[in-house]
């Protein structure tokens, strides 16, 4: 056994197996359910779309104004809320733009 690289032939095979199951959605549904935390699974799976986290940065700004302006102890509350779901769908978005094209788990 060796620990060098495939041959060229080898490795395509690997990635065509690779990109069959990465599309097998039962497969992934099944793996995800033999998972020990499902929810923090589909959670870190999360890949939302732009225009849901522009919203939730423009809800979260406006909050954040509001509560500059007003000192409402209930807009101040309600941005608290808003802050940490907006950044965290920022953050996966962009973890998701900067994933290289053949996954996460690509062989360069």
């Amino acid at each position: 056994m060796t620990t060098g690289r495939l041959p060229d032939h080898e490795q395509r095979i690997l990635d065509e197996m690779e990109r069959v199951l990465r599309r097998d959605r039962r497969l992934d549904r099944r793996l995800r359910t033999h998972c020990r935390h499902p929810r923090l699974a589909r959670l870190a799976a999360w890949a939302p779309r732009p225009w849901v986290v522009a919203g939730w940065l423009a809800v979260a700004v406006g909050l954040m104004v509001a509560g500059i302006v007003t000192g409402e102890p209930g807009v101040i509350w309600a941005f608290a809320g808003v802050w940490p779901l907006s950044l965290f769908a920022a953050f996966r978005l962009l973890c998701r733009w900067t994933e290289p094209p053949g996954g996460p788990r690509s062989h360069g």
